[in-house]
């Protein structure tokens, strides 16, 4: 497992403005946390590889970041003996499938005997169950299925997930998409997943080098961000996420809410006390205040506003909570 800082220049710009002196407000970055899953090979919903294990750790994940091979190296053994990335896809979606399938097939069971014996919950449940199980039987994901309202979380279904499909490429493929990519996105695009295209052995690279290398290797190799970078955005689109921030000269900090949630809601991410006591908040858009240069002048211009409960909080909003003790 690991935690990614989500790339944003906005912190930056915010911690100038607030530095006073020598006394540089710390940037404290949101992040995205990455769990890297193995064994997953085919047979894995049987057993096979580290079965069970990896289908629990999968099922706790909010979106799968699906790892494809678009490269060719003899010196690289793929498993299958040729590089197919499709046929990769496939194997690993009908992993998921089939253990979805599995599982969904004893909980409906289950559901159609409590709802002969009266239990409307689990009537309805069934009806959502039955449908799924149609589809899974298709060898269809379950997100395929068009089923009122939504899944039971306690289906504990995986192929509702979605998915980013992650292009391992060589270096010389990094500007221009090889055969193997083109194909990839033709299918992201039928499924409506996204693609990053990233070179793992360039980004093994990076992780090495100071910043400032970092940056000029990628200029180098004509990119204008690293992979990985490029994977996080993409992964905080994908589940309907979005950054506020708190800036002053005590620190300027990112924090992360899904997309649609109340300032009450976003208090409670800095502390449950904050979302408990809320009264209201201070808000203003982050380039707002960098052009005023500080909460004072922002003020006096009229540019912060003082929201209430029902406020949505949107991209790049900075707030001060205002609240009950």
């Amino acid at each position: 497992m690991g935690r990614v800082t989500v790339p944003d220049e906005r912190l930056g710009a915010l911690s100038r403005i607030f530095t006073k002196g020598d006394r540089v407000p710390p940037i404290i970055p949101t992040f995205v946390e990455f769990v890297d899953i193995a064994g997953l090979v085919k047979g894995a919903s049987q057993g096979e590889g580290l079965g069970n294990q990896f289908l629990a750790n999968i099922r706790e994940v909010d979106a799968i970041a699906h790892v494809v091979r678009c490269f060719e190296d003899p010196n690289v053994v793929h498993v299958a003996g040729q590089v197919d990335p499709l046929d990769d896809i496939e194997t690993i979606n009908t992993e998921l499938i089939l253990a979805d399938l599995a599982g969904l097939e004893k909980r409906l069971q289950n559901l159609q005997k409590k709802a002969k014996s009266g239990d409307k919950d689990a009537r309805e449940q069934a009806a959502i169950a039955e449908q799924i199980v149609a589809v899974l039987g298709e060898g269809r994901p379950a997100r395929a299925a068009q089923v009122e309202g939504p899944v039971p979380k306690e289906f504990g279904l995986i192929t509702t997930k979605p998915v980013i499909y992650v292009a391992n490429v060589g270096e010389g493929d990094l500007q221009e998409d090889n055969e193997f990519v083109r194909k990839v996105r033709d299918l992201a695009a039928a499924e409506g997943a996204q693609v990053v295209k990233i070179s793992a052995q360039i980004e093994g690279e990076l992780a090495e080098m100071p910043e400032d290398e970092a940056r000029e290797f990628l200029h180098d190799l004509g990119v204008q961000e690293s992979g990985l970078d490029q994977l996080v955005k993409v992964g905080y689109e994908t589940l309907g996420l979005i950054t506020f921030i708190t800036s002053g000269e005590k620190e300027v900090r990112a924090w992360t809410i899904r997309d649609g949630e109340k300032a009450p809601e976003a208090a409670g991410e800095i502390h449950s006390d904050l979302e408990r006591g809320f009264i209201r908040a201070e808000v203003i858009e982050w380039d707002k205040m960098v052009e005023a240069g500080g909460w004072a002048a922002a003020k006096s211009k009229g540019w912060v506003r003082t929201e209430g409960k029902e406020y949505v909080m949107k991209d790049g909003d900075i707030m001060n909570v205002l609240h009950n003790s």
